[in-house]
């Protein structure tokens, strides 16, 4: 019989998710979306936390919903090929390709960079990701409860520095809101769209999705509509933690242009509002408590992807699943925060629409019993779309097709193209399953 989960563990979930959600990382994004949105950012914010908070909370629905465990069931429901390359990919990206070398770069760029002169050229940020990556090699081959007593410890103390750093902020503001640079004039809610993928946060709630899951069934709550009705609980204390987060770093961001000018990232705007408030001390407070907390997420996340290919590529160990993810991570991570965005924005451009079209494909599984050819006609024609967006983010020229869909596409022109062609090849995979005829019943 299933049980009934106590109002205490429920928002013990809510809080442990939004630990999982905001890594120090994410703190990087909507202090630069508010620099760039200037007037703009209450619009550019709406976008953002749709796709930075919004999408995520209803990932974690969608495995309450859906009944799966993992990620790879989940996604093997268009195929068993799409399943394992989805979740490849997926653990790539939040693995060595992309958040995890962020994790290295944001420690630099807020705990060691403000404390340097501006030509110290390439060796500081090699040393420091050397040392950075080594230590959580060391801590992720014998993993142990120490690490959750650490980010107990390090994520409330980051919040309560950040949280006096808002409060004074939003008191005593560093400046006016200045007006929004050139792609946040027009169109800013799309913009901060888009920007929203770049916490990584959507991708990520399909692994912490498990966890929660797991967690929950491990209180004997077994029936779909209790894991349901959990999953919302803990997810809205989650979802509304961080909506006041990202929302008042915005702010922050808006309000230091005036007084810091432009700058090249979200990092630097942090290190200096808080160098600006607080003095030096302040700033290394908060560059300690930052690489502290990076260090943690590092360590989950080289854990999490080592287990993960382990499991589907046993010849190589664990351990050495664990030094190629920590090596490969700090080779990347020298490119330096500003390029390593750069070069994230292509990839999660081309990855992020997929995952929506996925997950909301897992609510209306039912409507259309489950059939496999719905789920490859939406998210094959979505993909197609998705990686030209892709290509074209990358700054490689496709003047012709870009113009082509720009006429022609409904939505390509603020950046979201896909979502007409993912609802035709949804209906068009439909016709063909009622074409063949095929009795068979979809898993």
């Amino acid at each position: 019989m299933s049980q009934k989960a106590p109002l205490s563990f429920v928002i013990v979930t809510g809080l442990m998710l939004f630990a999982l959600f905001f890594g120090a990382g994410n703190l990087i994004f909507p202090a630069m979306l508010g620099q760039s949105a200037g007037t703009n950012l209450w619009s550019a914010s709406l976008g953002f936390i749709i796709t930075g908070v919004g999408l995520p909370f209803i990932t974690i629905l969608a495995f309450g919903f859906s009944g799966k465990n993992d990620v790879q069931s989940l996604a093997s429901r268009a195929h068993p090929l799409f399943g394992i390359i989805f979740t490849v990919v997926l653990y790539l990206s939040l693995g060595p390709l992309f958040a995890l070398p962020r994790t290295g770069s944001v420690s630099y760029e807020i705990g060691i960079k403000p404390f340097l002169s501006n030509d110290v050229g390439f060796l500081p940020l090699l040393i420091f990701t050397i040392i950075y990556f080594g230590i959580a090699c060391l801590l992720s081959i014998n993993p142990s409860k120490m690490l959750d007593i650490v980010g107990k410890i390090l994520t409330p103390l980051l919040l309560i520095f950040i949280g006096i750093l808002i409060v004074v902020a939003i008191i005593n503001p560093m400046g006016d809101i200045q007006s929004p640079v050139a792609d946040y004039s027009d169109n800013s809610f799309f913009k901060g769209f888009k920007e929203g993928y770049l916490t990584m946060d959507t991708l990520a709630a399909f692994a912490f999705g498990i966890i929660v899951i797991n967690a929950i069934k491990d209180r004997g709550i077994t029936s779909r509509k209790e894991v349901l009705g959990f999953c919302l609980k803990a997810g809205l204390i989650a979802a509304t933690l961080l909506v006041i987060v990202y929302t008042s770093l915005v702010y922050v961001g808006a309000t230091s242009v005036e007084k810091l000018g432009q700058l090249g990232n979200g990092g630097d705007v942090l290190a200096q509002a808080s160098n600006h408030f607080f003095g030096q001390g302040g700033a290394v407070l908060l560059g300690l408590i930052v690489i502290a907390a990076c260090l943690t997420t590092s360590i989950g996340l080289i854990t999490a992807c080592a287990t993960y290919f382990n499991k589907i590529l046993p010849a190589v160990s664990y351990k050495s699943y664990v030094v190629i993810f920590s090596v490969f991570s700090a080779a990347v991570a020298n490119v330096g925060l500003t390029k390593l965005i750069s070069i994230t924005v292509p990839v999660l451009t081309a990855l992020y629409p997929v995952a929506i079209v996925l997950i909301v494909l897992t609510f209306f599984h039912s409507l259309f019993k489950g059939k496999s050819e719905v789920y490859l006609g939406s998210l094959l024609l979505t993909a197609i779309i998705s990686i030209m967006d892709g290509i074209v983010a990358s700054g490689i020229k496709m003047d012709a097709v870009s113009d082509l869909f720009t006429q022609y596409l409904p939505l390509y022109s603020v950046g979201v193209g896909w979502v007409i062609p993912a609802i035709i090849g949804g209906v068009l995979g439909y016709m063909v399953y009622l074409l063949k005829g095929d009795p068979k019943e979809a898993y």
